[in-house]
C-alpha cells in the first residue's frame, strides 16, 4: 500500500533505504542507479530519457513501503541490463520535484521516456509486477529508438563516416547485446575502418541461429572484400596493368576489388561489366559472382548495386 505523505512516522532504521541505495554490487550495476537532487533531475532524468527510459523512485526515509520496494525495483532494473535506469529522489530533501508533478503517496515510481512521465505506479509492487512494468516501458520506448539510432547508424555509414557510425551502432548494442543488425552495422564500420579482426569479433558474436540474416550476409561480404582487396596489389601498379593491356581479365579483375575498397564502386562496376562484356565464362563467370558480391556487401539499395544489377541485366539478357 502507498503511505500517504502527509503521514511520516520515522522508524529506528530511517537510514535503510539510503544505505540499501548505496549497496550496490559491481561498478557495472551501480551505473543503472543512482540518487538525484532538484538541482540535478533535468540532466539525470529529463535529458537521460531522451536516451533511454528513465524510472523515478520518489521515496523519502520514513516511509515502510518504500524500504520493501527499493531492493526489488533496483534487482528488476539491473535484471533490465542496462535498457533502463533507475533515479532515486528523496522528496523530504527534494520536494518541489515531486510537488510538481502532484505526488500524494509514496512510493511513488514515474518511467520518463523522451523527456516526458510517460508511465508509474504506486505501491511496494511484488518483483513480477516491477518486472511486467519494466518490460512494459522499454518494449515500448526503446524499440522506437533502436530504430532510429540504427537508421542514423546507417545513414552515416553510406556516407563514409565509419566512426559515427560505429558510436551509434554501439549505444543500440548497449541497449540490446543481442540486436542483429548493430552487430552486423558495426562489423561493416570495422571494416571501412581497416579494422578486419575486430570485425571478425564482431560477426562472431551473433548468434548461430542468426547468421543467414541478411545483414550479417552483407557485413560477412564486406570483411571477404576487404582480406581479398589486400592480396591483390597497390592501385597504381593495378591500373598500369589494364592500360597496357585491355585483355588483361585478371588485372581488371583485381582492379575492380582494390578499387572497392577504396570505396570507388562505380569504376569497380565498370571493369567487372567489361570483363563480363568481353568473355562471360572467364574464371566460371567470375567477373558475375564478383558483381553478385558487391551487391551483397553494398546493400540493395546502394546506388552502385542499382545502377550495377541494371547494367549486368543488360548484358546477360540481352
Amino acid at each position: 500500500m502507498p503511505v500517504p505523505v502527509a503521514e511520516r512516522g520515522f522508524a529506528n532504521d530511517a537510514r535503510m533505504h539510503a544505505m540499501t541505495m548505496l549497496q550496490g554490487g559491481d561498478a557495472a550495476a551501480n551505473a543503472v542507479v543512482r540518487d538525484t537532487t532538484t538541482q540535478t533531475f533535468v540532466k539525470d532524468v529529463i535529458e537521460e530519457s531522451k536516451r533511454q527510459p528513465v524510472l523515478v523512485d520518489f521515496w523519502a526515509e520514513w516511509c515502510g513501503p518504500c524500504k520493501q520496494l527499493a531492493p526489488v525495483l533496483e534487482k528488476a532494473v539491473r535484471a533490465a541490463k542496462g535498457k533502463v535506469k533507475l533515479v532515486k529522489m528523496n522528496i523530504d530533501k527534494h520536494p518541489s520535484i515531486p510537488g510538481q508533478l502532484g505526488i500524494q503517496s509514496i512510493p511513488a515510481v514515474f518511467a520518463f521516456a523522451n523527456g516526458q512521465p510517460v508511465d508509474g505506479f504506486l505501491g511496494a509492487l511484488p518483483e513480477s509486477q516491477v518486472t511486467a512494468f519494466i518490460e512494459r516501458v522499454t518494449k515500448d520506448r526503446l524499440g522506437g529508438e533502436e530504430t532510429d539510432l540504427l537508421k542514423s547508424a546507417d545513414e552515416a555509414l553510406a556516407q563514409g563516416d565509419a566512426a559515427t557510425a560505429a558510436n551509434l551502432y554501439a549505444q543500440v548494442l548497449a541497449q540490446d547485446s543481442g540486436n542483429v543488425a548493430a552487430l552486423a552495422g558495426l562489423a561493416r564500420s570495422y571494416v571501412r575502418t581497416g579494422a578486419i579482426e575486430q570485425a571478425k569479433q564482431t560477426l562472431a558474436l551473433v548468434p548461430e541461429a542468426k547468421r543467414n540474416d541478411a545483414a550479417v550476409a552483407a557485413a560477412r561480404a564486406a570483411l571477404d572484400l576487404a582480406e581479398q582487396a589486400k592480396a591483390v596489389g597497390p592501385l597504381a601498379e593495378l591500373e598500369k596493368k589494364v592500360a597496357a593491356n585491355p585483355l588483361d581479365h585478371q588485372a581488371r579483375f583485381d582492379l575492380a576489388v582494390a578499387l572497392n575498397s577504396k570505396g570507388r564502386r562505380a569504376e569497380a562496376v565498370d571493369n567487372l561489366i567489361e570483363i563480363v562484356k568481353r568473355d562471360r565464362q572467364w574464371k566460371e563467370d567470375g567477373a558475375r559472382k564478383q558483381l553478385v558480391q558487391f551487391f551483397e556487401a553494398w546493400g540493395p539499395t546502394d546506388e552502385a548495386t542499382i545502377n550495377g544489377r541494371k547494367r549486368l541485366s543488360s548484358i546477360l539478357f540481352s
